[in-house]
């Protein structure tokens, strides 16, 4: 699953390609588990806005959304083509050319699930197969939506806001009380949505790791300077691992479909049973909550 890393490689990438752009018509393909969202609504929502920012919030991707011009006026031939366009098992509910939402403002939220990837690209290339949202862009070009896996969600929102600390903005002291008193091994505290939003199994590994702390230690037995040191830990390992757009350790790849560098630097994950890159001791691996957990049994205490 992509995490902070990977998202934000991916937002920033989009970005740059469609902001300022408009969408002008929406199409939904026919299976529901994608849709967060009811399709009208998608569609309402998304149809003639005009996209102001796209940004990072934790592991989701925000498109901000404003109203553009000509708001209210019947779709043009062009936008009816494109509803009735010939991709599998369309979504009956997102077509007839609905009219968008009339606040003034709204967001786009995005999440890639394990294999969701956003796509840019011509309006007549060919349509991947598992796509499940072809947003037609006043530019010429198309924004996808494919995930084989259907585990991605798409909603819209009008004041969208998620939980959790950004991991990169948190205060130090913020940060150490986000743990205090957690009976939770310190690596799921870690991954708790709830705590810090957008750090995922990767970068927890390798934070615990620069920070010298096992992953399956109590959150609630880490002392201040213990705290000290997973604090800047955590922010290195994720600047890092944007700096390289991030890690492909499966299918991941960034809005031009290029694969990240991160895990070229990773010091203990995925890298079970070989010498740590500081004492030479075999990595291990074990499993907490369900988690793959990496870590080096001589320079994590």
């Amino acid at each position: 699953m992509p995490e902070l890393p990977e998202v934000e490689t991916i937002a920033r990438g989009l970005s740059s390609r469609v902001m300022g752009d408009v969408i002008e018509s929406v199409w939904l393909g026919s299976k529901p588990e994608p849709l967060k969202s009811p399709a009208v609504e998608i569609v309402r929502t998304l149809e003639s806005r005009r996209i102001t920012a796209v940004r990072r919030v934790g592991k989701h991707i925000v498109f901000d959304l404003e109203l553009a011009d000509g708001v209210g006026r019947a779709p043009s031939p062009a936008r009816r083509r494109h509803k009735t366009r010939s991709l599998p098992s369309p979504k009956k509910a997102a077509g007839g050319g609905a009219r968008p939402t009339q606040e003034s403002s709204a967001q786009w939220i995005v999440h890639l699930g394990m294999t969701g990837r956003m796509v840019v690209c011509e309006a007549d290339s060919e349509t991947a197969k598992h796509t499940h949202l072809v947003a037609k862009l006043a530019s010429g070009r198309e924004l996808r939506f494919v995930d084989p896996r259907r585990f991605g969600r798409l909603s819209v929102a009008h004041g969208f806001e998620a939980g959790g600390s950004e991991p990169l903005e948190v205060q130090l002291d913020h940060f150490v009380s986000l743990f205090h008193g957690r009976k939770t091994p310190i690596k799921s505290a870690l991954l708790n949505q709830k705590l810090l939003r957008g750090v995922g199994n990767i970068y927890a590994d390798e934070s615990l790791f620069r920070a010298g702390i096992r992953p399956r230690r109590r959150a609630a037995s880490l002392t201040r300077d213990d705290l000290r040191r997973l604090y800047p830990a955590v922010q290195e390992v994720l600047r890092e691992a944007i700096a390289l757009g991030g890690s492909s350790v499966s299918d991941y790849v960034d809005a031009d479909g290029e694969e990240g560098f991160f895990q070229l630097q990773h010091r203990v994950y995925g890298r079970e049973g070989e010498p740590c890159l500081v004492c030479r001791t075999p990595i291990k691996r074990v499993v907490i909550a369900g988690r793959s957990s990496h870590y080096c049994p001589k320079c994590q205490k």
